[in-house]
């Protein structure tokens, strides 16, 4: 079989940022570690895990929302911007945080919530006591329609009208996400001002930047137009969408607000990261939020993997579709996992787990990783009694909600996984006991060991970090090839989809293969290769080699 190398995609080397090299991962404070025993994790918690995180090998930490809320959406429905909520301890204790981290060559970035605000924030409080407060026009309030019903037929994501009736007032505000976080107007300038300072006075606090949530929900029609159906079998249907939200999300002048909030981060300050929360069903409808070409987000998430099939020729498919489209100068990025979705594990099965993470860390990109599945953790049952998630309780039909892949970090066998000394907010693992970092730290084949060892390769790897790549021609068809290079260095990576052994000849392309990674920590040498089921390697091949 004659080998032979596709398309190859050369990475811009020449305006490099830290973040560029950064492999991000993400921590749900609640779930992470707890430090004083009432069973949610906190700051404190954090900063006893952070030469975990750097011996790890990442180095962007992303902390989900820990701000002063009544936590009816587990932080996603902000009270105060500007403080941090009590369980997870003082502004001071996220200082030493920050200087931990820092210490550590640790980055930090915050989630920042700018589509909407708890009922309990100040700003809300002042915008329905009447309908001439200053504030009032700071949300989305509308009049009844004719019937006095809602004023159109926009719906929550939690299921049910968008719209709440406020008696007091006599109008109905809008909320996309729980009748408890109403929206935001950003088409008042007075609120998008205070936006601005709310994020000044993070980056003036010393964050290296900001993930902003739920960022393709910012603006909404003018005119309120009603959204059309949506197909049970279109990509909004993932969300239990009934509507398709064509006046409700992507909205042209959403990137008008995004370009206006990035001069913050590009020009008044220095290495500040800008990220977005940018989910698209389509590529071309994911890249206007990298900017006009540029000047957008810095990284605006790719949530493709999140939603597809395990399938060589599919995701083969998505990235080079991905990297077509990529505006010139523009870097991609690839989310496998987060606190939104089941665990990877689940949805790709444990037989492939390793595999999703060779591909996530040698593809050109910045990965985005989620805390647990450097262990392989899963998905968890939560039993209706112990269910938290409003999406779940809401909407049975979101298969128990968001609660199975939000449970504790397991990182001993010790009581409650060594996570808390009291009761953990949401119940562990069955197999925390043998599923947990002491326990895989310990064994030189453990899911963790192999994640280790394949972020310290990324991390001392140019051909990873900004060599180019090129898809191989001519391999089975169950398995997905292809080279990264710069400079001298080529590296081979195969990755077998299948549950049967395959053999890959590379003598059409190279003369040496030198074994560096096999997810199954399995010995290969010479440059014939016989995959295992599900088995990826990874291989440092002749530079000269023939095309």
């Amino acid at each position: 079989m004659t080998l032979q190398l596709s398309k190859v995609y050369q990475v811009e080397t020449t305006h490099l940022k830290w973040w560029h090299n950064a492999v991000i991962y993400e921590v749900y404070p609640r779930s992470f570690q707890d430090s004083d025993g009432d069973g949610i994790g906190d700051l404190a918690g954090i900063i006893q895990r952070l030469d975990y995180l750097a011996d790890l090998g990442v180095n962007l930490i992303w902390i989900c929302p820990i701000y002063t809320s009544p936590m009816t959406d587990y932080g996603y429905d902000v009270a105060d911007y500007c403080d941090i909520h009590p369980m997870f301890g003082d502004l001071a204790t996220f200082d030493r945080l920050l200087a931990a981290a820092h210490a550590r060559g640790l980055k930090v970035v915050l989630d920042l919530v700018p589509n909407h605000t708890s009922i309990e924030h100040s700003w809300f409080q002042g915008s329905r006591s009447a309908r001439d407060n200053p504030k009032r026009d700071w949300y989305i309030w509308r009049d009844a329609a004719p019937d006095g019903g809602p004023p159109n037929n926009w719906e929550s994501i939690f299921g049910g009208s968008a719209w709440t009736w406020d008696a007091p007032t006599g109008q109905y505000y809008f909320h996309t996400f729980l009748v408890d976080q109403p929206e935001l107007n950003w088409r008042n300038p007075e609120l998008v001002n205070a936006m601005k300072d709310v994020i000044r006075f993070w980056l003036d606090r010393g964050i290296d930047g900001f993930r902003v949530d739920a960022i393709v929900c910012l603006m909404k029609d003018a005119a309120f137009r009603d959204n059309p159906p949506a197909g049970a079998d279109s990509f909004w249907a993932n969300w239990g969408l009934t509507l398709e939200p064509r006046y409700t999300m992507h909205q042209p002048d959403t990137f008008d607000q995004i370009i206006d909030l990035a001069r913050i981060f590009h020009e008044e300050y220095e290495d500040r990261v800008y990220i977005g929360e940018t989910g698209a069903p389509i590529f071309e409808m994911l890249i206007p939020y990298y900017g006009k070409p540029l000047g957008g987000f810095d990284i605006p998430f790719n949530f493709s993997m999140l939603y597809t099939t395990w399938d060589a020729a599919n995701i083969r498919a998505l990235v080079e579709g991905y990297y077509a489209v990529i505006p010139a100068g523009g870097w991609p990025n690839f989310v496998f996992g987060n606190h939104d979705d089941h665990r990877l594990a689940t949805r790709y099965g444990m037989e492939n787990h390793r595999s999703v993470a060779m591909l996530l860390l040698t593809l050109w990109g910045i990965p985005t990783m989620y805390y647990g599945d450097e262990l392989g953790m899963a998905d968890v049952f939560v039993p209706v009694e112990k269910r938290r998630d409003p999406w779940g309780i809401n909407k049975p039909e979101s298969n128990f909600g968001r609660d199975p892949e939000r449970t504790p970090m397991q990182w001993d066998s010790s009581p409650n996984a060594g996570f808390t000394a009291g009761e953990p907010w949401l119940p562990l693992a069955d197999n925390y006991q043998t599923v947990n970092v002491a326990v895989q730290s310990a064994d030189p084949q453990s899911t963790l060991t192999f994640y280790k060892r394949l972020l310290h390769l990324r991390r001392a790897s140019p051909t990873l970090l900004h060599g180019s790549l090129a898809f191989v021609d001519g391999v089975p068809d169950e398995v997905l090839t292809y080279v990264r290079e710069a400079a001298a260095e080529r590296l081979l990576i195969l990755i077998n989809f299948g549950s049967q052994v395959r053999e890959v000849d590379l003598r059409s392309i190279t003369a040496t293969a030198e074994l560096l990674l096999s997810s199954h920590f399995a010995e290969h040498s010479g440059p014939h290769v016989r995959l295992q089921p599900h088995e990826s390697v990874l291989l440092r091949i002749a530079a000269d080699a023939q095309e």
